[in-house]
């Protein structure tokens, strides 16, 4: 009697999951509130950006300019570029894709995810210098942000030229999150080897789970976000560029008092212990050579093949907290150098911001641009849409 007790509850579950997994994708696409994809313009979801339903639907409708980065996205304030074209009621929405620790190698997953709907799209695409490090995007960085919908779908994409898409295969199996499913690392070496009966067999099991983790994104779409602390403020509607640039100055002076770098009052305070203990700590430190810049050339090499107009935005550091930290000029230089050269070899247009290194209240914090950085950004991005 306890055993069917036990066992009761189990099988109920098996079977609710089982219903969950079988209902049309259809039907749930009905499900899915109309103003679903206005709200997840700026939620910066993490479901959203590993899924494909909401992205597909935004790629779609010409209202929408893709933004894509990573954890500066989140910094709000009246000058972010989501609040500026709302308040200043732009023809265009902003669409914020991106987290901290999103890298060059998602980016490449997610572009390549959606490569038959970039054609003649307008996007922006912010480059962190943080990003090349010497050894590229780490484990810890690359686990929790890679979307294992896109990297199953990526063996079946019809979309992408067969040698990028075996570059990147290669480039996914060398982490851990991708070596430790057995599944999916076993499709990609019978995909890369010609191995046509094993990946036939493998692709059983592997379509299947697509078939469930699309059916997840579409649950997922259908629930409402948290409420967001992202609200509208209009203080920098009807301004001109020299009075917001201004403004900004001015709020930034406001909530960076406490520090010779320029930074946020509040995220100083914080990390004031660390700050301290960084004094000269990285004087071997450089971003001239890093296997990012691999990575980034995929990223160049898809959008040029799916013939998306992106226009790349280099970030630069907080220059006195670099030279604090005994952060060599030339390993950041270097950086500059190359990675707008690699941009422009590669017939792209770039905003280029790296001679503001040392330009107060270009940068919130120690690594992310915010308040007047945000100001000279919403004008090149009006001047690229335009």
């Amino acid at each position: 009697m306890k055993k069917r007790y036990l066992f009761g509850p189990v099988i109920l579950a098996l079977v609710l999951f089982a219903g969950l997994i079988v209902v049309p994708e259809s039907w749930l696409a009905k499900l899915i509130p109309a103003d679903r994809l206005e709200d997840s313009a700026i939620s910066l979801e993490p479901n959203m950006f590993q899924g494909t339903y909401l992205q597909s639907e935004m790629l779609e409708d010409p209202t929408y300019v893709p933004i894509y980065g990573s954890s500066e996205l989140s910094r709000w304030d009246p000058f972010h570029p989501s609040n500026y074209f709302e308040t200043n009621d732009a023809d265009f929405t902003p669409y914020l894709v991106g987290k901290g620790g999103m890298t060059s190698i998602i980016h490449d997953l997610n572009f390549a995810t959606h490569a038959d709907q970039l054609k003649d799209k307008k996007m922006v695409i912010i480059v962190s210098p943080q990003w090349f490090v010497k050894h590229g995007t780490d484990e810890q960085h690359f686990a929790p942000n890679y979307s294992a919908l896109q990297a199953y779908q990526l063996p079946y994409n019809k979309e992408v030229d067969e040698q990028l898409k075996r570059k990147l295969m290669e480039r996914l199996m060398t982490y851990d999150a991708v070596k430790n499913d057995m599944v999916l690392y076993q499709l990609y070496d019978a995909y890369l080897n010609d191995k046509k009966v094993q990946f036939n067999m493998l692709s059983v099991p592997a379509k299947t789970y697509i078939s469930i983790l699309q059916k997840k994104d579409l649950y997922f779409t259908i629930m409402k976000d948290d409420p967001t602390n992202r609200h509208q403020s209009d203080e920098v509607k009807d301004k001109t560029w020299e009075e917001l640039r201004a403004q900004a100055d001015a709020y930034g002076e406001q909530r960076a008092q406490n520090s010779r770098f320029y930074i946020e009052d509040s995220v100083y305070k914080r990390k004031e212990d660390y700050i301290k203990g960084m004094e000269g700590k990285n004087t071997d430190h450089s971003y001239a050579e890093s296997l990012e810049y691999d990575d980034f050339q995929l990223m160049l090499d898809i959008l040029k093949e799916a013939e998306a107009e992106p226009l790349f935005v280099i970030i630069p550091v907080n220059g006195a907290y670099y030279d604090y930290t005994g952060f060599p000029v030339e390993g950041r230089q270097d950086y500059y150098t190359r990675i707008k050269q690699q941009i422009s070899d590669n017939g792209f247009p770039y905003a280029d911001y790296s001679d503001h290194e040392y330009d107060p209240y270009f940068m919130r914090d120690t690594i992310h641009i915010g308040w007047k950085g945000w100001v000279y950004l919403n004008e090149d991005i009006e001047k690229f849409l335009e």
